[in-house]
């Protein structure tokens, strides 16, 4: 398994579902506190003010999440580009 400081968004995001399908109640607390349930998969802490939304689709609700508005300084093109460094640990969440 990868540590958290080589994750991307897009392999965190994977881990996080494949657990959520695997464990129920990894899934009702995913649900229940996004941010708690992050944090003891991964270890890490977010920034202040940082919010993490999870959805259940189900047979008559879908979710479409758009990406930031184009215009976006460096630092937030290269987490776009290549993830997020979670080497950050100390400092919060990438």
């Amino acid at each position: 398994m990868q540590s958290p400081t080589t994750l991307t968004v897009g392999e965190l995001r994977a881990r996080l579902i494949h657990k959520a399908g695997e464990e129920p109640a990894f899934r009702a607390r995913l649900l229940a506190d996004p941010i708690g349930a992050v944090q003891d998969e991964i270890g890490l802490q977010p920034p202040p003010g940082f919010r993490l939304e999870v959805h259940e689709e189900s047979p008559t609700t879908g979710h479409i999440v758009l990406p930031p508005p184009a215009r976006l300084d460096e630092e937030a093109l290269s987490h776009a580009a290549g993830g997020v460094d979670w080497s950050y640990a100390k400092q919060g969440w990438g």
